[in-house]
């Protein structure tokens, strides 16, 4: 039954990863990939985001996406070789729980973890790399990201 069940994920996985070939973003407006230079948002995309990343129930969500992430992989073996969207996804979800108003893109690629976009501070552009490491499958981290102070018209 425990073969099945694994299998039965493992299927899941692959067809999502078929699926989702796409780099994944913290927000809408975020640079499309991670080779594009990053553009201040506006005022009003500042606040549209800080609304929903600030928002307790969204926060509440991701991190329980990330340990039912986590809970699945140790079930399947606590391997650290991961399918890159799972990873970038769950990486875009740490970011996001932990790093509100900031406008990131996420790509994976065996193991390798490149985040670009803006984020609003100095503090924040800081937490970029050690959040990223906490995921269990990151081997490093490409951080092409910058701060830029948002615009006040």
């Amino acid at each position: 039954m425990k073969r099945y069940i694994l299998f039965l994920l493992s299927g899941v996985l692959l067809s999502g990863t078929i699926a989702c070939q796409n780099v994944t973003k913290t927000s809408s407006d975020a640079p499309s990939s991670t080779q594009e230079s990053p553009k201040s948002p506006t005022k009003q995309v500042v606040q549209k985001s800080q609304k929903n990343a600030e928002s307790l129930t969204r926060r509440t969500q991701l991190n329980s996406d990330i340990r039912a992430r986590e809970q699945r992989n140790n079930i399947s073996g606590g391997t650290t070789n991961r399918v890159d969207s799972d990873l970038a996804s769950e990486v875009r979800d740490k970011l996001q729980a932990n790093i509100p108003r900031s406008q990131l893109v996420v790509d994976a690629k065996k193991g390798i973890v490149t985040v670009s976009g803006t984020v609003n501070d100095q503090q924040n552009l800081k937490k970029i790399e050690p959040l990223t490491m906490q995921i269990k499958g990151v081997k490093s981290v490409v951080n092409k990201s910058t701060f830029i102070a948002t615009k006040s018209n």
